[in-house]
């Protein structure tokens, strides 16, 4: 419900601002912008309240809170925004403006809350590669559900402005299904469920004293000293060079949506047909392949598959220079070939990427260790579309060429981080779980 609510309003927010609302695109623009970059801002918090153990309730509220959008947007009077000559938003239409703006901020929110909401909730009731698996189901599903909602969106906005409003109600009404849902799940990590921080203390059984001598007493635990409490779960692991890759990662989410788009349309002067098709493609081959992929590697550490990731997506941008360099005639079809191999480094990522943060957390610390992954993740997704256009500003080679050698270095750093934390000294790993050195 939450995936096909998105889909349906998402992709068309900007619309909804400017052919609704009547405001200005750079004024839609800014307010999109600037919920995004404010919902990245409550990471933080987020992080701390999944610490305390919330699980279910932060995912409820993740959809709540885009309730609150959907419902500012509604709030807000269609076509009282008018556009001065100048092509700049009129005074009296401050209100439309202000409601917009919160609405985005709301959206931006709850945009960026579920997927660590979301993580932190499967690895509470999933372990090892059980979880790898559940990560990259719900994966799967969401890419279904947003495909899906586009979809219906799309055929419904030949009604106009008035689609598109029937189009907030819904998906309003679908955020408030996902969140009632999620809410009656009633899921809460307990603290007293953690490892515990010190192992005990052996006894002396009485037969094991020598002969003539008294039996030593049990030992008192009251006389123990108190356990640190950082000791609890292992110490916070040390992902920098993890989070600082990930954000030039994430560039290839918006490859199929920003890069090829821009490059068929613009430089090939090809069909707007190609597009659409990859972008199609990418949803089936997601939909399809996300759990498959993902218990194939299961084989290798995760650290070992990201950094993998990072040479299937370098060595897919390198294909598309060389496809961009047949000219008009063949260009198209070899960049929507090539977006085949872009795709499955997109796939092995996704895979293993939120797994590695996850299995590398402590479980009193997973909260702020997947809030820092999503914090890097939105980042990267919000600075990809202007450094792409920058960037295919200067010709292909700088766009896919730059894409590439950064890409390749962010793969090095992963294979050269060494893990820290996650689990307490000594503690045993079945080979089961996968989450032992090397991750």
């Amino acid at each position: 419900m939450d995936a096909l609510g998105t889909g349906l309003l998402r992709p068309f927010l900007l619309l909804y601002g400017v052919t609704v609302l009547r405001l200005s695109a750079p004024v839609t623009g800014i307010a999109m912008t600037a919920g995004v970059v404010l919902g990245l801002a409550c990471m933080p918090a987020v992080g701390r309240w999944l610490d305390r153990g919330a699980r279910s309730s932060v995912v409820a509220a993740s959809m709540l809170v885009r309730v609150a959008g959907v419902a500012l947007l509604l709030a807000a009077p269609a076509g009282h925004d008018r556009l001065t000559s100048a092509g700049h938003t009129s005074l009296a239409s401050a209100g439309p403006v202000w409601l917009f703006a919160a609405a985005a901020l709301f959206l931006g929110i709850g945009n960026q809350a579920w997927p660590a909401a979301h993580a932190a909730l499967v690895a509470t009731v999933a372990h090892g590669r059980e979880r790898d698996a559940a990560l990259a189901a719900g994966r799967a599903l969401r890419n279904g559900g947003l495909g899906a909602g586009a979809l219906l969106a799309t055929a419904c906005l030949t009604g106009g402005p008035t689609a598109l409003r029937v189009l907030a109600v819904v998906t309003g009404l679908a955020y408030l299904v996902a969140a009632v849902l999620a809410w009656s799940v009633r899921l809460h990590a307990h603290r007293t469920a953690l490892p515990p921080a010190t192992p005990p203390v052996p006894t002396i059984p009485p037969t094991s004293a020598p002969a003539g001598r008294a039996s030593a007493p049990p030992a008192d635990p009251s006389a123990l000293p108190p356990a640190a409490p950082d000791s609890a779960g292992g110490p916070a692991p040390r992902m920098r060079a993890l989070l600082a890759a990930n954000v030039v990662y994430v560039f290839c989410l918006n490859v199929p949506e920003v890069a090829l788009p821009l490059v068929l349309v613009t430089q090939l002067h090809a069909s707007p047909v190609w597009p659409a098709a990859i972008f199609v493609a990418n949803t089936v081959l997601v939909v399809t392949l996300q759990v498959p992929v993902t218990v194939l590697m299961s084989r290798f550490s995760r650290r070992a598959v990201l950094a993998l990731s990072g040479v299937v997506l370098a060595a897919s941008y390198v294909g598309f220079l060389g496809a961009t360099s047949l000219g008009h005639g063949w260009g198209a079809p070899a960049v929507t070939a090539v977006s085949v191999i872009c795709t499955l480094g997109e796939i092995i990522y996704a895979g293993s990427a939120t797994a590695l943060v996850t299995a590398l957390a402590p479980p009193r610390l997973l909260g702020r260790a997947v809030a820092r992954f999503q914090l890097s993740t939105g980042f990267g997704l919000a600075v990809s579309p202007a450094v792409i256009t920058a960037l295919a500003s200067h010709g292909p080679a700088t766009l896919w060429g730059g894409l590439s050698a950064a890409t390749l270095l962010s793969a090095s750093a992963v294979a050269l981080e060494k893990d820290h934390g996650g689990r307490l000294p000594g503690t045993a790993v079945s080979a089961h779980d996968g989450d032992g050195d090397g991750r």
